[in-house]
């Protein structure tokens, strides 16, 4: 099935974590809480890693637990993913996966993809193609 949302981010808390290797981008760590509306209806949160600076882009990785419905259906499940940005703010080798085993309620079973979209005006959306079971 496939299914989409629109989510925002509601919060965005930086960690004080500090590694004690230094790479060219700064690398941090944060959780993060997202709010979802449409078909995906719900609420998230996520660690959300990254090796970022804005002149030179970079990229991230996130882990991160949803609670609410998909396409009528309540539960919780987690899914982690990944991209690179560019300076120029474009997104680019995207990796998305529902974690199988995560799924709870009428989510139990869920498995399957997705990807994160950020339009030109700057709505995030969430697709997901999955199945239960």
């Amino acid at each position: 099935m496939d299914t989409t949302s629109t989510f925002i981010v509601t919060e965005f808390n930086p960690s004080d974590q500090e590694l004690d290797v230094e790479t060219a981008l700064p690398t941090g760590l944060a959780t993060i809480t997202k709010r979802f509306s449409g078909a995906i209806e719900g609420h998230s949160q996520a660690l959300f890693c990254s090796a970022f600076d804005p002149t030179h882009g970079g990229t991230y990785v996130a882990l991160e637990s949803f609670g609410g419905q998909v396409d009528g259906r309540h539960g919780t499940f987690s899914f982690a993913h990944a991209a690179t940005t560019g300076a120029d703010g474009e997104r680019a080798d995207g990796w998305f996966t529902i974690v199988a085993g995560s799924g709870t309620g009428e989510l139990a079973g869920i498995h399957g993809t997705g990807d994160i979209v950020i339009d030109a005006n700057g709505s995030h959306h969430l697709n997901l193609t999955y199945e239960l079971g």
